[in-house]
């Protein structure tokens, strides 16, 4: 019997430094099989000493577990984020800056991975967990999931308290396999790895995470100066000798054009790597130093990070498509050749407005260049006219809607075309959608296919038909893939929306420049529908945070006769909450996490400057405000980001005297998607 105990214990050794061997140094001395082997006789003898049961066993490594969620961890010390660089000419000021304190300076030039922050702690030389980066102050515990990335060591050699931490991704080969699987199954494929790798570490079934094959890199010894280790170079090594995953992809630089040759080295083997890197990361090599420069309250002073410039390919535009959106407002797509561009598949794109395809002078057939704005979202750079051939035709923007054939309308001020025809198909589905989502009503069995599918067969036709949908019970479960339970399901989740409150359903009603920090302040300002339904002009205006072009989109809602019905259905199916049941006193602080949603924009000044592409000016402003931000017209020392587009003047130009955060409309969209995850 003991001998079997001790077996356990040296088979555990054994598989974990043959792990090692295996995942971290890439120079295995066994066999797989033989490795399996091992395994299965580990298994065996774990299943009939229960007694020695150990969640750091290799064997626990490839079993799943299911949790009900993740625990919040406040980090011993802030994880920060990285400043960023776009150029040579920013690089030698960010050197600069470092020679005004440090004398000869070295510096680390290390890969920026596509991936997830993580920090790993170890005590008495066992794995005890893992913590996301989440805000850079809390976190959350994901070690179970952790625990099936098979680098990662679960025991090390070292006694002494251990926090090193890096980056989860997703490998390109793991990426690929999961998207196959994605579009075997009829789901939708990953945008790309770092959401597919983000989506796995928060399964709360590990066995999912565990069949997605993460990988991981170490980059910072959190903890070196209890080692007296002094540079980040023995840093990393210090990291490699206890068993962690470190990259050799990096190299030690004393002077900018020593930085500049490594980084262009290493983006020229690009896209040949077997993982997602978007930049480098330039370090100060001295932890001294390091520690001496500390940070600011977002970023840390020693370190930066060189964004790769956006991958531009080449390829056809095939057509030019139109959808018809919840507030009608008409949307130009791209219909593409499909294209590989930064990892992932590309064979659409948004166009946003006739305007943009005059400025590209965009055709049908064009060879056009593509690329992805933050390496997330793809869109249509310009056209090439030198590779015309005479085949292509010029997009006429069409002047009726392509849905209901109503005349378009084309608004002062703005650059969108819109179907003003209440009643168009795509407006009722697309306005239905809206009203169900996660972020609204949050009628989760409801989703946009349903949704689609129930308009088909007639059964949905406005948003007030969402809480009559009962009526057709009989006829629903006869409906393939409509099963008892799932109708019963169902309408559960209708009947819970009722009970949210008037902020929520004032966001769902889908009034336009309304998101939903706006229609919580609605609700608070006014307390109950009917006050606001009667509300002046001079009445929104005074309200702070509401400004003119909102105010008018709220009294001309409200003046629409359909508009009125459906408030007045609502009201007798039951939603109870179109008064406000909160104090009146109460802080709009207090209900904010529940309104918006927490990103690097909580509770910061956001300053918008230039033309932005992506975005009109109201909804940039909206996005922001969404994500928790206060967004001012001008700059100032208290101002925390300028977010510019092009021919921006004075307003970024201020920002950079003062030393305001800057950021451009691309690192803008990569955050906004962030926010999404």
């Amino acid at each position: 019997m003991m001998d079997e105990k001790a077996r356990i214990l040296d088979l555990r050794k054994e598989l974990e430094k043959y792990s090692i061997e295996y995942y971290v140094y890439d120079n295995p001395s066994v066999t797989d099989q033989e490795y399996d082997r091992l395994m299965q006789e580990l298994m065996a003898l774990e299943e009939k000493h229960p007694e020695m049961q150990d969640a750091n066993s290799p064997s626990q490594r490839i079993i799943g577990s299911v949790l009900e969620g993740f625990e919040k961890v406040t980090h011993d010390s802030q994880m920060l984020s990285l400043g960023n660089v776009f150029n040579k000419e920013e690089i030698e000021e960010f050197f600069q800056r470092i020679s005004e304190s440090v004398s000869n300076p070295e510096f680390v030039v290390e890969c920026k991975y596509d991936g997830l922050a993580m920090a790993l702690l170890y005590d008495d030389g066992n794995f005890t967990r893992a913590v996301t980066r989440g805000d850079g102050i809390v976190g959350e515990d994901v070690s179970n999931n952790v625990k099936t990335i098979l680098s990662i060591p679960m025991h090390i050699p070292e006694t002494r308290h251990v926090e090193v931490r890096g980056e989860v991704y997703m490998p390109k080969a793991s990426f690929e396999l999961l998207n196959k699987r994605q579009e075997e199954k009829g789901l939708a494929p990953f945008a790309n790895p770092r959401n597919a790798a983000a989506g796995s570490i928060r399964q709360l079934d590990s066995s999912v995470c565990a069949s997605r094959k993460l990988d991981a890199y170490w980059y910072y010894f959190q903890n070196a100066s209890d080692f007296a280790v002094q540079t980040q170079e023995e840093a990393l090594e210090a990291m490699s000798k206890m068993h962690f995953r470190t990259n050799p992809l990096r190299k030690v630089c004393t002077t900018v054009d020593e930085i500049w040759q490594f980084i262009q080295e290493i983006q020229e083997k690009r896209e040949n790597l077997p993982y997602e890197i978007d930049g480098m990361v330039i370090k100060l090599n001295n932890l001294a130093d390091q520690r001496r420069l500390g940070s600011t309250a977002k970023v840390p002073r020693y370190a930066t990070a060189y964004k790769f410039p956006a991958q531009e390919v080449l390829t056809r535009l095939k057509d030019i498509v139109i959808t018809v959106g919840r507030t009608g407002k008409i949307t130009p797509n791209a219909v593409l050749e499909p294209v590989r561009v930064a990892g992932t598949t590309v064979s659409a794109a948004q166009l946003h407005n006739e305007d943009m395809i005059a400025n590209k002078d965009l055709r049908i057939g064009d060879i056009v260049v593509v690329r992805k704005a933050g390496e997330i979202i793809p869109e249509v750079v310009t056209s090439v006219p030198e590779r015309r051939d005479g085949t292509q035709v010029p997009y006429h923007f069409p002047t009726t809607c392509p849905i209901c054939g109503s005349h378009l309308v084309r608004l002062p001020d703005e650059a969108a075309h819109y179907c003003i025809n209440q009643d168009c198909p795509a407006r009722v589905v697309e306005s239905m959608i809206h009203f169900a989502s996660r972020d609204a009503m949050n009628i989760d069995t409801l989703g946009d296919k349903k949704i689609e599918q129930l308009h088909e067969w007639g059964y949905l036709n406005s948003i007030e038909d969402i809480y009559f949908l009962d009526r057709y019970y009989d006829e629903l479960i006869e409906q393939p893939g409509y099963q008892t339970k799932s109708v019963d399901k169902l309408l559960e989740s209708i009947e819970n929306s009722k009970k949210q409150p008037l902020g929520v359903i004032l966001y769902g009603l889908g009034i336009r420049q309304v998101g939903k920090k706006a229609a919580m302040i609605l609700a608070e300002q006014f307390g109950d529908i009917d006050t606001l339904m009667h509300a002046s002009m001079d009445d929104l205006v005074t309200i702070h945070d509401i400004g003119l072009i909102t105010a008018q989109s709220v009294v001309a809602f409200f003046k629409e006769e359909k508009n009125l019905h459906l408030i007045e259905v609502l009201k007798q199916a039951g939603c109870t909450n179109t008064k406000m049941y909160l104090a009146k006193n109460l802080a709009l602080s207090m209900t904010d996490s529940y309104w918006i949603r927490q990103s690097r924009f909580t509770n910061k000044t956001c300053v918008l400057t230039g033309t932005l592409e992506h975005y009109t000016r109201n909804e940039a402003k909206a996005i922001l405000e969404s994500l928790g931000a206060n967004v001012s017209g001008s700059v100032s020392k208290k101002t925390d980001y300028v977010i510019y587009g092009t021919a921006a003047g004075s307003k970024l130009t201020k920002a950079q005297s003062l030393g305001v955060m800057t950021m451009s409309e691309e690192e803008f969209v990569q955050e906004v998607e962030n926010a999404k995850e």
